[in-house]
């Protein structure tokens, strides 16, 4: 399949920048070029367009679909797997976050909570140490009750929030707190 020279463009950039979030670059690259068609494009078609070893591929295309972000489809009169990204982009995100939560943050918190307690009893340990161990801990305990408030809202209920995210500051204070 030739690409245009902006899809192409495009499929560079997002693996480019899966490497900045901690995904394999060929990973990125097939989920931008899935996303990007508008067809389900079978395995070989993908490691010829992106010019990658087909055991590339497979190994791709199984982490696409343990993040929720790919899945199989069958195209009629071909008996090969073919596959197909999200298209909506919310829901991507919404994937994205999750996933991200899961595989993260919270282990991150097990631990956390897990040295909260180990710090009552750890006379090694400084009270000024303690504190900054527990204010990483609630921070973070209130950003994951926050995502989980939100995370259930409709796209559009979600996008007029974030649209209001300067004007919700202004009245908040938030002007005052960075000297404007």
């Amino acid at each position: 399949m030739p690409l245009a020279p902006t899809m192409q463009k495009y499929i560079l950039h997002w693996g480019e920048m899966g490497t900045r979030w901690g995904v394999n670059r060929t990973v990125a690259q097939m989920h931008a070029l899935l996303f990007l068609s508008n067809r389900p494009l079978p395995a070989e078609e993908i490691a010829e367009t992106l010019g990658v070893a087909r055991s590339n591929v497979s190994n791709s295309l199984k982490e696409l679909q343990g993040w929720g972000l790919v899945r199989i489809t069958h195209v009629a009169g071909d008996r090969r797997d073919h596959f197909v990204a999200l298209q909506d982009v919310w829901e991507i995100f919404r994937v994205i976050v999750e996933e991200r939560k899961r595989r993260e943050i919270d282990p991150t918190l097990t631990i956390l909570r897990e040295c909260a307690l180990d710090a009552d009893h750890d006379p090694g340990l400084e009270d000024a140490t303690k504190v900054k161990m527990a204010q990483v801990l609630s921070f973070l305990e209130m950003l994951t009750t926050t995502y989980g408030d939100y995370k259930h809202l409709p796209p559009a209920t979600l996008q007029r929030f974030l649209k209001m995210g300067g004007k919700v500051a202004r009245m908040l204070g938030g002007d005052e707190a960075d000297g404007r």
